[in-house]
């Protein structure tokens, strides 16, 4: 088989990334480890910026997203027993989020690709990436017990943290970054309406947690636990016990419990890869990059890698030019360390880290009554929240 782009990995970035070449005329196939039942049930998070909210309507899958999302113009931060809320629309100048769930826009690019009748191999088994760093890049891969391959142009490696795009590169030509942090998130999914009409986040003395919603009667709540909690150890009752002496009185009052849909234990890292390309392949998404959940990057930046690649690709095509595919991994890289150090900033002022004692408590605590009451530090926190500029 013959391609100008193999994209590994159908999540959002692969199918994102697959739907802007399409778009540019620029064919594109894309393999899957795993089937499209597994891909649509990984539950992910899903508050989406602007970019990303533009790009899914260039690409023309934006019409259930604005029927079925929720736009947010503000978000609460809980801390001493009371609410303070962010208003980002006032102090970014009418800038607002989308909440619309991962699994809804791998959903409808996904369905949008199948529709065009272009070519994605989900299944494909040892997959394996050569000769990118000459002109003349191959990928194989094993499928119902016969051994293929694809010649293409260009490979984008959007197959996640533990794909094999990254683990092909020469280890010598890659430098990784990276912070483990000392808790994770135990989240639930449950068919609840949520505590409020926007997120509240909560830094409380027996950790964080955080209330969030996939819609009007689908919620997402997570605390903070310990790296060695196991999920088994927390039943429904147990969970909603713990969050609701985490939160506020008022949103306690408000909090509406049931059965769990899906529960998980996620733990947090920061993690980086430099650079981003090694001579015809390209990292994008989480197979470069890993932030923790608390500021909500992990697919925006995702998204805005990609965008970046679908355009270096096109202008190689279109204007037999190299300089957005020199340029990638520096404008990526430039993004991404903003993002990881909102993300590291506003995971270490609301969590409970076990090291930092009863001093770092109380500069927690006075870092939160400056930022509530600041207009300067609040913008700051509003502007990094809805997303930098591209």
């Amino acid at each position: 088989m013959r391609t100008q782009v193999a994209i590994i990995g159908a999540g959002p970035s692969g199918l994102l990334l697959g739907a802007l070449l399409h778009r540019a005329g620029v064919d594109a196939v894309i393999l899957e480890a795993r089937t499209p039942e597994y891909v649509l049930g990984r539950i992910r998070a899903g508050v989406l910026e602007q970019v990303t909210v533009d790009l899914l309507d260039q690409v023309g899958v934006g019409a259930r997203m604005h029927r079925e999302g929720l736009v947010h113009g503000g978000f609460e931060l809980a801390f001493g027993g009371a609410r303070h809320r962010i208003d980002m629309h006032g102090l970014t100048g009418g800038k607002s989020v989308m909440v619309y769930g991962q699994t809804e826009v791998t959903h409808d690019l996904m369905d949008a690709r199948a529709a065009a009748g272009l070519t994605t191999i989900y299944e494909a088994a040892q997959v394996s990436l050569h000769d990118f760093d000459g002109a003349q890049p191959r990928v194989r891969y094993v499928k119902d017990g016969a051994t293929h391959e694809i010649a293409c142009d260009f490979i984008a490696g959007c197959d996640g943290f533990h794909g094999v795009s990254r683990a092909s590169v020469p280890a010598g030509a890659l430098q990784t970054f990276e912070r483990v942090y000392p808790f994770g998130w135990l989240g639930i999914l449950s068919d609840t309406p949520p505590v409020s009409h926007e997120l509240i986040y909560t830094h409380h003395e027996r950790g964080f947690a955080l209330c969030s919603m996939r819609s009007m009667t689908r919620s997402r709540h997570y605390v903070q636990c310990s790296l060695d909690d196991k999920v088994e150890n927390w039943s429904d009752d147990a969970f909603w016990d713990e969050l609701r002496r985490r939160l506020d009185p008022a949103a306690a009052e408000a909090l509406v419990t049931g059965p769990s849909i899906e529960k998980s234990i996620a733990p947090l890292r920061s993690f980086v890869a430099e650079p981003m390309r090694f001579g015809r392949l390209f990292l994008a998404g989480d197979a470069a990059h890993i932030v923790p959940p608390t500021g909500a990057k992990g697919l925006n930046l995702a998204a805005t890698d990609v965008s970046y690649l679908g355009s270096a690709i096109a202008e190689h095509y279109q204007e037999k030019s190299d300089a957005g595919i020199d340029s990638y991994s520096q404008r990526c890289l430039r993004r991404i360390w903003r993002a990881e150090r909102f993300s590291w900033w506003f995971t270490s002022l609301m969590h409970r880290f076990p090291e930092t004692g009863a001093f770092g408590q109380k500069m927690q605590a006075a870092e939160l009554d400056y930022l509530v009451n600041s207009v300067a530090a609040s913008t700051a926190m509003a502007e990094n929240y809805v997303g930098l500029p591209l």
